[in-house]
């Protein structure tokens, strides 16, 4: 058996036992890294060297017997749009293909500081913006499960990665469900926190009001571990909340007797698959007998998420991405004689398809005579679908559905129509318009043979109800306990 299909508490143990060390742990990632990485193409940059000589230092430190955290030792891969000194962060993109940046992300400061070690930067939809991870300049990850099909996006390779056994678990980013929906096309569990739990400083930004850093893991149990452990203030980012961390782990009592849970009709109503609805009543089922109750409910603008996000995003990504031009880092054209046509000749050479979609959408969008009639109305109905979740929140304690409307879809299939590429993120996408958390957990598997996810979305910082009804679930099931054979 893999060391990657133990869990974080136990992995811990064998540590401090002395039946395994951290060099174990990194041998393990790499040498799986090169049994499967050809076929599944989850990584951009390996750090060999630096992860290979951290472990030696943690390994003479746990010899000396120090006060080891749980996250001690372990291997974790980082998506590529979070920023690691001196290790390469392109963003999947060619207008970035050897930034190698001066200094780390909140995040990876606080993975430093729990003492994990990074293995390497993952793969990705280029800029974050993508459903399948076929928008990357550099490689098309594949998903673990059937490699003719996509991991999901924009965090495909941080939930390949792990669901592959190359690394234990993963941080990706999640602005319209780019964590769950690759989480549950892999079959792993995925976390959006509560915007503003977990600083975005060193995050390269797609959507400043959507995105969200969160953890990729094989089970609730090492989610919980994660997030704690990157969760926080930071002074460098004026939107992360000044509220005080919760021990997630406590909250993984196995009781849900009592809880309420609210189903949107619209999460199981039209364009949502039967093999996705059957898998969420089924789980609904496996709750009712733990003791929780449910309600079919309405989120009635729910229905207008899909154009009010990708308005929203848009117009931010238009924004956000006028940085890369050619001057101050990045790509710059040789083929360019005035200062204009530098500006013009980088950004075409440089940015992808999907990028310059998004950035002609939202320059539109932004433009005079047009901000009223889309950009401000987007934001008028984001308000509406928050003040939806918040009567739903008035009487229950959590909102459950599918994550996606089908399993995952082959590789090509949906390249050429974007719209249909849109709608793979029709019910995770509200959840990032009003700001709360939700997880995706394993529930089923499609006719194909590829996993299904089972989302569950709380209250404004309230992961803890979350991880509490999901590790029920996932206890009493063992859709965890599969992995791909490769």
């Amino acid at each position: 058996m893999s060391l990657f299909e133990q869990k974080v508490s136990e992995l811990h143990e064998r540590l401090h036992k002395k039946e395994i060390s951290v060099t174990d742990l990194v041998n393990e990632s790499y040498k799986r890294i090169g049994e499967v990485e050809g076929k599944v193409k989850a990584f951009l940059t390996l750090d060999e060297e630096n992860a290979r000589t951290q472990a030696k230092i943690l390994d003479d430190q746990l010899v000396n017997g120090g006060n080891e955290g749980a996250l001690f030792g372990m291997p974790i891969g980082v998506k590529d749009n979070i920023v690691t000194k001196n290790l390469r962060t392109t963003c999947a993109s060619k207008i970035l293909e050897n930034f190698d940046p001066i200094y780390d992300a909140t995040v990876v400061q606080k993975l430093q500081k729990a003492e994990t070690v990074t293995i390497g930067k993952l793969n990705m939809d280029e800029f974050a913006m993508g459903s399948s991870n076929e928008n990357s300049a550099y490689q098309a990850t594949r998903n673990p499960w059937n490699t003719d099909y996509v991991p999901g996006g924009s965090s495909g390779g941080s939930a390949a990665s792990v669901a592959s056994g190359e690394v234990l678990f993963s941080l990706g980013s999640d602005t319209g469900g780019s964590i769950r929906q690759p989480a549950a096309y892999c079959g792993v569990v995925g976390l959006k926190p509560t915007y503003g739990r977990v600083s975005r400083y060193g995050l390269v930004a797609f959507a400043s009001s959507l995105d969200q850093i969160g953890p990729v893991t094989r089970t609730v149990e090492d989610n919980a571990y994660l997030l704690e452990a990157i969760s926080g203030v930071d002074p460098m980012d004026s939107t992360s909340a000044n509220l005080d961390v919760p021990n997630f782990v406590n909250s993984l009592t196995g009781d849900v007797r009592g809880l309420k849970i609210a189903v949107p009709k619209e999460y199981l109503g039209e364009g949502v698959g039967e093999e996705a609805r059957n898998s969420v009543l089924e789980a609904l089922k496996v709750l009712e007998g733990l003791g929780a109750e449910w309600e079919e409910v309405s989120l009635p603008h729910s229905k207008y998420a899909l154009a009010a996000y990708y308005l929203l995003s848009s117009s931010e990504a238009s924004a956000n991405l006028s940085r890369f031009d050619g001057v101050r880092f990045g790509h710059r054209t040789d083929n360019a004689e005035t200062l204009i046509e530098m500006y013009k000749q980088t950004r075409a050479e440089g940015f992808g398809d999907e990028v310059k979609r998004r950035i002609m959408l939202g320059t539109f969008s932004l433009s005079s005579g047009y901000y009223d009639a889309y950009y401000k109305k987007a934001q008028k109905v984001r308000t509406l679908i928050k003040r939806d979740f918040e009567d739903v929140f008035e009487k229950y304690d959590l909102i459950v559905g599918p994550t996606t409307p089908t399993p995952a879809f082959k590789i090509g299939e949906k390249m050429d129509d974007p719209l249909t590429m849109y709608a793979n993120d029709i019910l995770t996408i509200p959840v990032n318009l009003a700001g709360v958390p939700g997880i995706s957990v394993p529930c089923g598997f499609g006719a194909n043979g590829l996993p299904l996810g089972l989302q569950m979305i709380g209250k404004h910082f309230d992961e803890s109800t979350i991880y509490r009804a999901a590790h029920a679930f996932e206890q009493a099931t063992d859709f965890h306990k599969q992995f791909p054979k490769l």
